[in-house]
């Protein structure tokens, strides 16, 4: 038996570098994958790369709209998620006396922001979730 089989797995970033070779190793080793990334010719490519087991959602995480529809996905077509790799990342390559606001607001809002919120959506769906009250 496969390490990953029959394991339900979300990756945002997942439409290329370390998203997409996670996303390809996870199904060779029996997952099934949720990717997502916010250029849907990038997710298809993506998606005939990985060739099966794979089910993409375009989406930005910095939009919150976007999380709930992703998660709204997975737990119709799984139920739940077994492995989460937050793995989106943006920045924009500005010296640093030139960056403005809005370069700062961009990679806070994907990196910090979507990162938190990635997580924290995720947790109804996880079968492993610690949850306080």
């Amino acid at each position: 038996m496969k390490k990953l089989e029959g394991k339900i797995a979300v990756i945002t970033g997942g439409s290329s570098g370390i998203g997409l070779a996670t996303a390809k190793r996870f199904v060779e080793e029996g997952a099934h994958v949720v990717i997502t990334g916010r250029r849907e010719k990038e997710l298809k490519e993506a998606a005939a790369f990985i060739m099966k087991n794979v089910t993409t959602v375009v989406g930005d995480v910095s939009l919150l709209e976007d999380l709930d529809r992703l998660y709204a996905v997975v737990k119709e077509k799984y139920g739940h998620i077994d492995i989460l790799f937050a793995n989106a990342g943006a920045g924009t390559i500005a010296p640093l006396a030139v960056a403005t606001e809005a370069h700062f607001d961009q990679t806070f809002d994907v990196n910090v922001k979507g990162l938190f919120f990635t997580v924290q959506k995720a947790l109804p769906l996880s079968k492993t979730a610690v949850r306080s009250s």
